[in-house]
This record gives C-alpha cells, sequence and structure tokens, in this order.
C-alpha cells in the first residue's frame, strides 16, 4: 500500500532510514517517539511488505492514528481514517477507540465525533468515558449525563476516568444529589485514593460551597501532588477564603517542595486581587517572571484581572499590550478591569473595537451598561447576544436583570427573571434590589421569601435589599426580624450598610431615640454616614433637642458635611433661637464648607453622558 499524498514531506529528511528486518517494529518504534513523518516516511517506502493479510494491522493503524492526534496532525488523521474504512478496519476496537480519540481531541465540530461514536462495532469503557468527556469539553454536561446513565444501561461499568468526568459534570451543573451518589461509587469501588478523582471531588464541593467536605478530601490524601493542591487553592479563592488560599499557596512550596504551574499563579493572583494585595501581588508577577511562564495566556490574564481589582488600571492595560497571545479570557479580564473600576465609557469603547465576542463578554458590558443607565445602549447589546446565539446563560441573564431593573424596566426585568431555568444567588439579588429601588419593596420581600424556599441561602447583599425595601415601605417590624434573621439564623455579621438601612427605617418610623441607641451599640458607631442617615430623618422631626443632638455629632465626626450645619442652624430657627442659627451659619462659613452641587445625568444620542451641575 502506497500513501503518495504524504510524500511531499519525505523530502525535508537528508539521512535515508535504515530498515530493519523487522518493519512493523521500526514504524511503532517511530510512533512511540511521537516521530509521524519518519513513520510515514517507512510507511511509503518500497521495502515495505504487504498488509493485506498481515495480522499487525490493526495495532499498526491504531498507533499511526494516535500518533497523528498526539502531534495534532488532523489531517493525516483524517486521510488514515480513509484507509482504515477501505481496509475494514473499523470493526477493531482498539482501531475505534483511536479514532475516536483523533476526533475528540483534534476535531472542531463534535457532532463529527459522535457521528465516529455512533459508528463504532464495539463501544467499551474507553469509547463512552471519550464521549462523556467530549460533552463537557464542548459545554454540553447535560448530554454527559445521559451519556453516562446510557452506558449504565448497556451494562458498561465505569473507570476512574469516567467517574471523574461525570463528577465534573455534576460539579459544572450543580447537581449536588447526583454527585453525592458518585462519590459513593467512587468509595465502593476503590477509586478515593485515586488523585485525579480526588482532584474532581475536590472541585465539585468548592463548586457548590461545602468547604468541609473539600478539606477532609484533601487531607486523607497520602500524598498530594501540585494539581491537588491546586485544586484546594481554586476551591478556597472560590469560595472567598483568599486568606486560606495564599497560606496553603505558601505551605505548598515551603513546606512540600513543590513548583506551582500557570493554573496555580492564576487561581492566587486572583486571591491576591480580591484581596486587594497589591505587594503580594507583584511578588507572585516575579514568581511568574522566574518560572518562564511570562508568555502563558492564563497567567498573564490573571495578571490583568489582579491589577485592575488594585486599582491600576494603567499597568493592567499594559500587561494585556504585552501579551503576545490574546484570547476571550484575555479580553474579558481587561473588560472587566475598568468595569470593576467604574470606567463604563472605556468598556464601552474596547467592546466596539473587539474583532470576535465571546459570550462570556457580555455580562462584562451589560453591568457597564447599568453603571451608566444607559437602557438604549444596554439594549442593543442584548439584541447582539441574543442574534450571536446566546441563551439560558445564567451569568448574563443575571445582568440583564441588573440592567434593566436599574435603568427603571423593572416589569421588562421580572420577565427575564422568570423565564431563567437557572438562577443563582446573583439573579435573585438583582431582582429583590432591582424591586426595592423602583417602589415596589412588597414584591422585594416576597421575592427574599421564595429564593429562601427554593434553598438559596442569603448572603450580605441579600439583606441589604430586604432592608432596604423595608424602610421604603416603612415595615418597621419586618425590619427588624430580618436584622434578628440575618445575624441568628445566617450567623452574618451586620455591616455599616445594614444598620444604614435599619437607621433609615426606624428614622422615617420617628423613631429616632431606638436608631439612635442603635447606632451607639453598633461597631460603626463613629462612622459619619450612618449618623448621616440619621440626621436626614431629623429634618422632619419635632423633637428639636434630638436634632441639635444629632446635628452636633455630626459636625463632630464630619466637619466638612455641609447638611450637618444647614440642619443645625434650620433647628434653631424652628424654635425662634435666631442667635444660635445665626452662629451656626458663621461657622459653616468660617469653616469653608460650602454646599455640594448637585448632579445629574442626561443620557445624549451618542454613548455619551453628561453631568449637568445643579446648584
Amino acid at each position: 500500500m502506497k500513501l503518495s499524498f504524504f510524500k511531499r514531506h519525505c523530502r525535508s529528511f537528508e539521512n535515508p532510514i535504515k530498515y530493519p528486518s523487522d518493519i512493523y517494529s521500526q514504524i511503532l518504534r517511530f510512533c512511540k517517539s511521537d516521530q509521524l513523518f519518519p513513520a510515514i516516511h517507512l510507511l511509503n517506502s518500497p521495502h515495505f511488505p504487504t498488509l493485506t493479510s498481515s495480522s499487525n494491522k490493526p495495532l499498526l493503524y491504531a498507533c499511526l492514528l494516535q500518533t497523528c492526534t498526539t502531534v495534532q496532525s488532523f489531517s493525516h488523521g483524517l486521510q488514515f481514517h480513509a484507509h482504515v474504512i477501505k481496509s475494514g478496519l473499523e470493526t477493531d476496537r482498539f482501531v475505534g477507540n483511536s479514532l475516536l480519540a483523533l476526533y475528540f481531541k483534534l476535531g472542531s465540530d463534535f457532532r463529527e465525533t459522535r457521528r465516529v461514536f455512533d459508528g463504532l462495532f464495539v463501544k467499551d469503557v474507553i469509547s463512552w468515558t471519550s464521549m462523556v468527556s467530549g460533552y463537557i469539553k464542548a459545554g454540553k454536561p447535560e448530554s454527559s449525563l445521559e451519556m453516562v446513565f446510557e452506558m449504565l444501561g448497556l451494562g458498561v461499568e465505569p473507570n476512574g476516568f469516567t467517574l471523574s468526568a461525570v463528577i465534573k459534570a455534576c460539579s459544572v451543573l450543580g447537581k449536588i444529589r447526583l454527585g453525592w451518589c458518585f462519590h459513593g461509587v467512587v468509595v465502593k469501588r476503590g477509586f478515593d485514593s485515586n488523585r485525579v478523582i480526588s482532584c474532581a471531588l475536590i472541585d465539585f464541593y468548592g463548586r457548590n460551597w461545602q468547604l468541609n467536605e473539600v478539606c477532609q478530601l484533601f487531607d486523607e490524601l497520602p500524598e498530594p501532588d501540585a494539581i491537588c493542591w491546586t485544586s484546594i487553592i481554586s476551591a478556597l479563592t472560590r469560595n472567598d477564603l483568599y486568606e486560606e488560599a495564599l497560606r496553603f499557596f505558601h505551605m505548598m512550596q515551603r513546606n512540600h517542595g513543590l513548583s506551582p504551574d500557570g493554573f496555580t499563579f492564576g487561581t492566587v493572583l486572583a486571591a491576591c486581587g480580591n484581596l486587594g494585595r497589591l505587594r503580594q501581588g507583584k511578588q507572585v508577577h516575579a514568581r511568574v517572571v522566574i518560572s518562564g511562564l511570562c508568555g502563558n495566556v492564563v497567567v498573564e490574564s490573571s495578571l490583568v484581572d489582579m491589577y485592575g481589582k488594585c486599582g491600576l488600571v494603567a499597568e493592567s492595560q499594559r500587561v494585556f499590550d504585552r501579551m503576545s497571545i490574546k484570547n476571550s479570557v484575555s479580553w474579558s479580564a481587561l473588560l472587566g478591569v475598568y468595569c470593576h473600576n467604574k470606567e463604563y465609557e472605556s468598556v464601552i469603547r474596547i467592546f466596539r473595537e473587539m474583532d470576535e465576542i465571546d459570550l462570556y463578554c457580555f455580562g462584562t458590558i451589560l453591568r457597564a451598561c447599568a453603571g451608566l443607565a444607559a437602557v438604549r445602549q444596554g439594549k442593543e447589546v442584548h439584541c447582539q447576544y441574543v442574534r450571536r446565539g446566546g441563551w439560558r446563560d445564567v451569568i448574563v441573564e443575571s445582568a440583564l436583570v441588573d440592567l434593566y431593573a436599574k435603568c427603571g424596566c423593572i416589569d421588562f426585568a421580572y420577565r427575564i427573571f422568570v423565564q431563567m431555568s437557572n438562577r443563582n444567588l446573583i439573579t435573585w439579588n438583582s431582582m429583590i434590589f432591582g424591586f426595592a429601588q423602583n417602589g415596589r419593596g412588597g414584591e422585594a420581600l416576597s421575592i427574599f421569601d421564595e429564593m429562601i424556599k427554593e434553598g438559596i441561602k442569603p448572603d450580605y447583599i441579600s439583606f441589604i435589599g430586604v432592608l432596604f425595601a423595608s424602610s421604603h415601605t416603612g415595615l418597621v417590624e419586618q425590619g427588624r426580624k430580618y436584622m434578628t434573621l440575618m445575624t441568628e439564623e445566617y450567623g452574618i455579621k451586620p455591616g455599616i450598610e445594614h444598620y444604614n438601612c435599619m437607621v433609615d427605617l426606624l428614622g422615617r418610623a420617628g423613631l429616632l431615640e431606638e436608631a439612635e441607641n442603635l447606632i451607639e451599640s453598633a461597631d460603626f458607631r463613629d462612622e459619619s454616614s450612618v449618623w448621616a442617615v440619621l440626621l436626614g430623618a431629623c429634618s422632619t422631626s419635632t423633637s428639636s433637642s434630638t436634632a441639635e443632638r444629632i446635628a452636633r455629632k455630626m459636625i463632630e465626626l464630619a466637619p466638612d458635611y455641609h447638611m450637618s450645619y444647614v440642619l443645625l442652624a434650620n433647628v434653631y430657627r424652628s424654635v425662634g433661637r435666631w442667635n444660635d442659627a445665626i452662629k451656626v451659619r458663621k461657622l459653616m462659613k468660617d469653616r469653608g464648607v460650602k454646599k455640594t452641587t448637585g448632579m445629574s445625568w442626561v443620557e445624549t444620542s451618542c454613548l455619551d453622558v453628561v453631568d449637568m451641575g445643579m446648584p
């Protein structure tokens, strides 16, 4: 048999190949060392015997196909596929699995891989595992699970790689109960010491906020390698335990002598960025340079993100500009930098300059539109997302809910929310805030209660939303209930935002003394912002002594805040203390305190948002 289409590659070999008596063994040796073209050269040589009745034929083709996969030569693999069909070797199990691996790893259209799988005469656990992994790689984890159940229904027993892949599918889909079941299968079949499966389980529990299981799995590993360490660092980072992630990163190197790879550095840089640790981030950057990973697109995208979260937008842009390879992750990171630093116009500008837009970029772009309250631009982005085939992406749809809610299109936001098949905590929080900010506090509280019933655990942000809604609807008892629920049932320590909402609620209801006592008992008693909220409520108070006391407290904490002086002067005038009112005005003038100019935004026909000073 001659493969004439390969002959042009053989001219580049200056020295002729000396053929041993066993040519088959020589070809297999070339394949084993990933030397595809010498193997083809030998296959085309006149010394090669006929293969018509050779028993080595299936093994030879399987090795050649595997070599094509290893050296990423899909075109040669396709031509070998044609010869496999011509030679009638598609019925061989090893040849079939080698073909499937070729299409799975190098093919651009997964439907072709599925056709190869469906055409296999013998489907063993390797064939099924390739398809289970392939569907995850193609972004279809539901189909991956369907393949597993079909495999089990046909009596094919899963191996370690199958279980690793199906746990990954459960992780992506958030199917906790099903993941538990497969964890049980792992233990029953004795795969619990398998590092690959352990890493998959750590990732699964990390993505689903089961940190006790994550730590237990890691502690039970006899000798965790660098990949296992990276898995737990990633799980801790994903659960916002950035300090712990950095501690594990240092332990991995100092105590165990393991070297981090690109994924480890990427995760650690994310932790540094979220903590705002610029100095540590720069140290990790130096380690990246020393490790020779400057051309790694994952690491460099993480550097862009880290510098942006630390407020160094220009440095992020410089790292991005120096990148030799830029992919959708890099562009998303750059968009995220400008969005995080509230440079929303720059986000839109970069978006319009991009040649190819990944679907994952749309969430950031929509957040920028929401930050500008630019509903028209947001609708344009929404239309582009739909035209590009975007559908059922929880991040983008949550951003759409947030956009329309912030732009006052609350009914449209709720329509998108209702139609979402998958909602995360961000989605629920966006809808709660949307109703609260648009004067529909009762519906905000109903959404919160519905979220609890669906088993979604509220967070710090969720309680800001319900307390804000309670405040603007005057539901004092409801506000008290949610404040207690947050601290006692969910163990969330109230922040200044919660106190601001609660003080505003009590102040609107005329309960100034209760509000003042609440502030005095809080850790934020010396924060001017919470007293400013109470000061605003004093403007309608009939108790001049309370208003005077709070205004003087505000002048003490924030001497440059003009409203403290204005309110105190008004209180004195209301009770006929004109001389005191004049003194306050004089004090304000002597200190150079001036009224802050009011601002409003007007959206023009172009993207620009015009600030109009309102004296």
